[in-house]
């Protein structure tokens, strides 16, 4: 799916967005220059409990009018929402069938996305096929906008690969498990084709607890500095495995932006057209030369953070079950109806994608063939390592020790 439209007056952001960094969305030459006009205005901070969110699609399914984003929406057709619908339902249904192989034993771990479908969708698809896309580890939809073949996502999780897709095929980098460090990727990604002048942005996912880390402020830093078209797409989910983002920072995540000299915007994570009008103005911003922006996509996470983890430890039901009235699915679906964009028919044969989606990837995971117990110490040194082989005639010996077990 893809939405032509162009920008139209200047989107609500921080106060380092107002002060003179966005300017004309088109003909700018991107620049790498240290410098840039900037003016020190600063608006008070809002407090984290009263979030100013861009908002498209209210909890009820209802149209709210944005006169700075409507324009990124604007070619929108009724063809293009059923797709973003099927692209969440079919990506909920793939993430359920993973957490149900992981509770078999099929795979070592998984880190669900549930809740999490808009943010993911939208941004996914606003997106060219010539930008580069850095993810953590729970970006499925982003994977799914990008062509990856789901199955392929679960070989890492399952332990017979280290990835399980070639990053530059789909411009969708390897899964990064190190927290935050996909950041200082993508910005030295984004700096390098800067320097090359290529027309296109880099975008860099994480969430609310990765923000904390030392790598993303780096990120910031650099980017800013050198002006990189790159977009940092963290999703708050408010949950930084059992730490609440308020144990995290005493204003909205997207204000950190402001330090650093470049735009930061809050959107409703929950809301896929407002994710896409947003990163799709922020990635037009990028490639117009204009620098990197701060998106936080304010949404939560409905499920554990991984498999090995008990949400119910450290938040109440109560929470819980506030969120899920505001379903990103479930959304969209009420605003297809009431716009008569899609009838039964459509939902019934969505249902039986899913379905033949979860059976599709049950099969193949169960296929996987097991990886060859010695290609660990594999291109470890570039000329071999003495230890290297020491350890690997250790390992040897040890696997033959079961063969012995069991001719005995």
């Amino acid at each position: 799916m893809s939405v032509d439209s162009s920008a139209a007056g200047s989107p609500r952001r921080s106060a380092a967005g107002k002060a003179g960094t966005t300017g004309s969305k088109t003909g700018t030459k991107r620049t790498t220059s240290r410098t840039t006009s900037r003016t020190t205005t600063r608006s008070t901070p809002k407090k984290s409990t009263d979030p100013e969110l861009v908002q498209l699609l209210t909890p009820e399914g209802k149209r709210v009018k944005n006169a700075e984003y409507d324009a990124y929406v604007a070619g929108i057709t009724p063809d293009d929402l059923r797709g973003l619908y099927r692209d969440m339902v079919l990506t909920r249904r793939f993430d359920a069938e993973a957490t149900a192989l992981q509770r078999q034993g099929e795979l070592g771990l998984w880190a669900s996305l549930l809740g999490q479908e808009a943010a993911q969708i939208g941004s996914g698809r606003a997106t060219r096929e010539d930008d580069y896309v850095f993810p953590t580890y729970r970006e499925h939809g982003v994977a799914w906008c990008r062509g990856v073949d789901p199955t392929n996502l679960l070989g890492m999780f399952r332990g017979v690969n280290h990835g399980g897709w070639d990053p530059n095929s789909n411009n969708f980098h390897l899964y990064t498990i190190v927290i935050g460090s996909q950041t200082l990727h993508a910005t030295g990604y984004a700096m390098g084709i800067a320097k090359d002048g290529a027309d296109s942005a880099v975008i860099a996912y994480f969430g609310d607890g990765a923000s904390s880390q030392g790598d993303v402020a780096e990120s910031f830093t650099f980017s800013a500095v050198y002006n990189a078209p790159v977009v940092f797409f963290c999703q708050n989910n408010q949950w930084a495995i059992s730490e609440p983002t308020e144990k995290q920072t005493r204003v909205p995540l997207y204000q950190r932006a402001q330090g650093y000299g470049f735009p930061g915007v809050r959107v409703d994570g929950n809301d896929v057209l407002a994710c896409l009008a947003v990163t799709k103005w922020a990635l037009e911003r990028a490639r117009s030369g204009e620098g990197p922006t701060l998106v936080e996509a304010y949404t939560y996470r409905m499920g554990a953070h991984t498999t090995s983890d008990d949400p119910s430890r450290y938040r109440g039901d109560e929470e819980r079950l506030a969120w899920e009235a505001k379903d990103p699915i479930l959304r969209l679906r009420r605003y297809l109806e009431a716009s008569n964009h899609a009838d039964e028919g459509f939902f019934a044969e969505l249902e039986a994608e899913s379905e033949a989606l979860g059976r599709r990837v049950r099969e193949v995971v169960r296929a996987m063939p097991d990886p060859d117990n010695f290609a660990i110490f594999e291109n470890v040194y570039a000329d071999g390592h003495a230890l290297v082989d020491e350890e690997r005639a250790q390992f040897a010996a040890y696997q033959a020790s079961f063969a012995d077990v069991e001719g005995a």
